[in-house]
């Protein structure tokens, strides 16, 4: 699924933009001030953001020029403020686009996908015989696509993705877990076992992924 941060204090209105992206089969997360957006933001793997601007303690344009600092992650800002100044701002900040509330929920939709579109039609990652569709998330080996769970997917991709980098198990572990500590490390044996098992060619004598000893793991 395709994570998509919304950052609104009306709890009325969150729940209205999260009900609607959930059934258009997005994953949804939501939090309601600045501060908790900015959070969540460095924290996870968002593709999107929809931003309030009248938000607690920090407002959405100081979120938006922290969020374009670092990367260019789309950034749609709905607000009820409508003067020319503050949507001059807004996209001057870097927001992709700028729609007033009361907005149509079926006209925000239309403007996501066309943004899905336009940036991340590119996101297939090719290496060696295997093949990720980031948007559709589905793995394919020798052209056959795989039956992966959720975490195998995110494990592959976590590894492809530093490939050649020497990966701790209790970094591994916090980035798809979750956890702060590598309190259950045959959980990560067992997922590095499953994934062998569908990548390589021989799951007994890994060539893509490969065990250091006392440290991690290594995708080569």
């Amino acid at each position: 699924m395709v994570d998509i941060l919304i950052t609104e204090d009306n709890k009325e209105i969150k729940k209205l933009m999260s009900d609607f992206l959930s059934a258009e089969g997005y994953s949804v997360h939501a939090v309601e001030t600045g501060e908790e957006a900015l959070e969540y933001f460095f924290n996870n793997e968002i593709r999107l953001v929809l931003l309030d601007i009248m938000l607690p303690k920090l407002d959405g344009f100081e979120v938006c020029r922290k969020i374009r600092e670092e990367n260019d992650t789309p950034v749609i800002i709905v607000s009820a403020k409508s003067h020319k100044e503050d949507k001059l701002n807004g996209l001057i900040l870097g927001a992709d686009d700028y729609i007033e509330k009361p907005y149509d929920i079926d006209l925000l939709t239309a403007k996501i996908k066309g943004i899905f579109k336009r940036r991340y039609k590119a996101d297939i990652i090719r290496d060696d015989n295997i093949i990720i569709d980031e948007q559709k998330r589905t793995v394919c080996v020798n052209d056959a696509e795989l039956t992966m769970t959720a975490k195998e997917y995110e494990l592959l991709l976590l590894f492809i993705k530093n490939k050649g980098k020497t990966l701790q198990k209790d970094w591994i572990f916090n980035k798809i877990w979750g956890f702060d500590s590598f309190s259950e490390p045959q959980t990560l044996t067992v997922h590095i076992q499953w994934l062998r098992q569908k990548i390589e060619k021989n799951p007994k004598k890994p060539e893509k992924l490969i065990t250091v000893w006392g440290v991690g793991y290594r995708y080569e």
